[in-house]
């Protein structure tokens, strides 16, 4: 992959990682409120919806462009030695790697984010100040491993998918597909992918909110999926489980279409 491709990734894909995390952000507050271990009206309900933004400000960019310059190099280097049939795969190890580099970044700011989601009255800063002061930097990679866990599913599942249907639309039309047409494939992949993975989604958001030194905080995703099923059964795997598939199924559209086009037209 030239440099200059590189850049373009990385450029496109911080982009598109900010407009959709800042246009989507009151949905994603409603999915970890219906999603924390106190309910959605204490939790804060539909108050201060925009409870923990500077988190996710500040988070998106380098976030996204992680994850899309670790793909598209991986992808690039699988590309030369396998066959078409593998295609599949490859877009499934560029996707899982991608994904594990970028966690490196999300996840503290997921963290400090959902916290903020939860205690609407506490500031973005206030919690980071107290999470570093009670739980070292530690504390802000709670839930790391439950993130890979969720997010390498997804991608397994969403990035194939997108990129399957980009190949069947081109295929169909006798051209590559415009970035719109890649938006619309990004949103089917993106909604299918978040109502599989919805479960670890919710197990994540626990561990992330669970009390530090609870068993929960330990990380343990099958258990916190246990206890989440025998005090809640399916209801409580699922719980969020329409605003995640709308925000996400919204956020493919945004997010990879805003990227096919910004990284055609930085090349």
């Amino acid at each position: 992959m030239e440099p200059r491709e590189s850049w373009a990734a990385l450029a496109a894909g911080g982009i598109a990682g900010v407009f959709v995390d800042l246009i989507l952000f009151p949905l994603d507050t409603v999915k970890t409120r219906l999603q924390s271990p106190q309910g959605f009206r204490k939790a804060g309900g539909f108050r201060g919806i925009y409870a923990g933004v500077p988190s996710t400000a500040i988070g998106s960019f380098p976030n996204a462009a992680a994850f899309f310059i670790t793909y598209e190099n991986v992808k690039s280097v699988l590309h030369h030695d396998s066959a078409s049939y593998l295609t599949p795969v490859t877009h499934m190890v560029a996707a899982s790697l991608g994904e594990v580099v970028a966690c490196l970044i999300r996840v503290p700011s997921e963290v400090v984010k959902q916290r903020a989601q939860v205690s609407p009255s506490a500031g973005t800063f206030r919690i980071l100040s107290h999470t570093l002061y009670h739980e070292g930097i530690q504390g802000l990679y709670r839930g790391y491993k439950s993130t890979v866990l969720r997010e390498i599913p997804f991608s397994l599942v969403q990035f194939p998918l997108w990129e399957f249907l980009k190949d069947l639309w081109s295929w169909k039309q006798g051209h590559v597909v415009d970035s719109w047409q890649s938006a619309v494939c990004g949103a089917f992949a993106g909604g299918f992918a978040a109502a599989v993975t919805t479960p670890l989604d919710v197990a994540k958001t626990r561990i992330m909110l669970a009390k530090a030194g609870s068993t929960t905080a330990s990380g343990n995703v099958l258990a916190a999926l246990g206890g989440i099923w025998r005090t809640q059964g399916l209801s409580g795997l699922f719980a969020g489980v329409v605003p995640r598939m709308t925000a996400i199924s919204l956020g493919g559209f945004i997010f990879l279409g805003t990227y096919e086009k910004t990284r055609q037209l930085l090349l």
